[in-house]
């Protein structure tokens, strides 16, 4: 079987979303003939942990690890944060956040730390992978980013090991959409930009979750022509098979929000709708998983919605599951025109009713008219049609099929094979 290294950041028990994905891959990709191993760091002190996802890493799987330099540790003592504080990127940028030191930090995390603040496990990394590599070999590395920092540690080792390099890009690398607003140095953005396009001149294969992200990289760089391609991200389908049955509490409407919502995701005609619904005598409640930041807070609360309200914060991904399931209406918010949220693909595989905000997005537009399950609209309008017509949207089970990771797995094998 030839071997595939995973250069992945986020790996159990941290609880980031963006995890799910090569967790999936490396549990499926030995039916096609690959063995999988993984490098990540001893430990990273950012995210909130879900030590449930450590039953759902694959035994006998051999995962290395390596140290790493956190520049959040500092950027915790600056600000005044504790030492064990869960860190998210909502709150981190939000500009809600008017305290000097906070703005003195975003300032230095957009411009010294180049392509991003998880450089530091560069050094590391590379030690590792070719100590991996003396030890056991491997055939070709698959690195996840964000964050981009793996995708450098990738072009590195692929230089001097000889071996291919697929970098799975799941937010866009130059213009990811948190950097809307924030200010960057042109010295920054010429490095940035250069690293961005050696590691795509120089890797086998590029791959992007989304069709428009891949046709406006292909359009930035023609030579990603034949050697790019699209790997959606997709829903565990087995974790909707045998559930319990989902007892709600109350006879309230729940819209729900699963997943972190930044600032300027702001469905800034929602919430006064919802409210006119509400005083019309609808028992509907709001309800968020995850991290909401300041910014749509402070717009629940002008709006008179706190008391239907409800804050979930993190939940384990199984809980984040149950929870819904257990809604009537699931909404979601595109960063930008090339965002498909994963959560989209999630709420597509329970068959509930989707409600989507975002601007000028034809993409997760034709997927929620494909499948029928619900509506988008832009930040600044009303989703009054959505609930109109919410009885009649029917998901189409075989459309969505597509975008079971069972088959991005056999897509990702199949082209990996083709290369190697």
């Amino acid at each position: 079987m030839k071997k595939i290294l995973f250069l992945t950041y986020f790996w159990p028990p941290s609880g980031k979303a963006s995890l799910q994905f090569p967790l999936r891959m490396i549990q499926y990709l030995p039916q096609h003939g690959f063995d999988p191993m993984v490098l990540t760091v001893e430990e990273e002190t950012f995210t909130q942990k879900d030590e449930s996802l450590l039953k759902e890493v694959p035994e006998g799987l051999r995962v290395y690890k390596s140290p790493v330099f956190e520049p959040f540790d500092i950027y915790r003592k600056f600000t005044g944060k504790g030492k064990d504080s869960v860190l998210v990127a909502s709150e981190t940028i939000s500009k809600e956040n008017d305290d000097p030191r906070h703005k003195i930090a975003v300032w230095i995390r957009m411009n010294l730390f180049v392509p991003d603040a998880r450089i530091g496990w560069f050094p590391y990394a590379v030690k590792e992978g070719k100590r991996i590599f003396k030890e056991t070999g491997f055939d070709a590395i698959v690195s996840m980013g964000p964050p981009h920092s793996t995708h450098l540690i990738a072009k590195r080792l692929s230089s001097e090991l000889r071996v291919p390099f697929f970098p799975v890009l799941i937010d866009p690398w130059m213009d990811i959409a948190y950097y809307q607003g924030q200010k960057r140095s042109a010295l920054t953005l010429r490095i940035d930009s250069a690293f961005e396009r050696k590691v795509f001149q120089a890797a086998s294969e590029v791959f992007f979750v989304t069709a428009t992200t891949l046709s406006e990289y292909k359009k930035k760089y023609p030579f990603l022509e034949g050697k790019s391609d699209v790997l959606f991200w997709g829903y565990d389908g087995f974790k909707f098979e045998n559930l319990p049955e989902i007892k709600k509490e109350g006879d309230a409407k729940v819209l729900m929000h699963s997943g972190n919502i930044f600032d300027f995701q702001n469905p800034v005609k929602m919430w006064g709708y919802l409210k006119e619904k509400i005083d019309s005598g609808e028992n509907l409640r709001l309800r968020f998983t995850g991290t909401v930041s300041p910014g749509i807070r402070k717009s629940v609360t002008e709006a008179g919605l706190d008391p239907y309200t409800d804050y979930l914060g993190f939940l384990s991904y199984n809980d984040m599951i149950n929870e819904v399931m257990a809604a009537d209406y699931l909404w979601v918010c595109a960063m930008e025109k090339r965002h498909l949220p994963g959560k989209l693909f999630e709420y597509l595989r329970t068959g509930k009713p989707v409600l989507a905000f975002g601007e000028d997005n034809p993409e997760v537009k034709a997927i929620l008219e494909k499948s029928g399950a619900g509506m988008i609209f832009g930040f600044n309008d009303s989703p009054q049609e959505f609930f109109e017509r919410a009885g009649q949207f029917r998901t189409d089970t075989e459309f969505i099929a597509q975008f079971d990771r069972k088959e991005v797995a056999r897509k990702l094998a199949g082209i990996i094979r083709t290369k190697i």
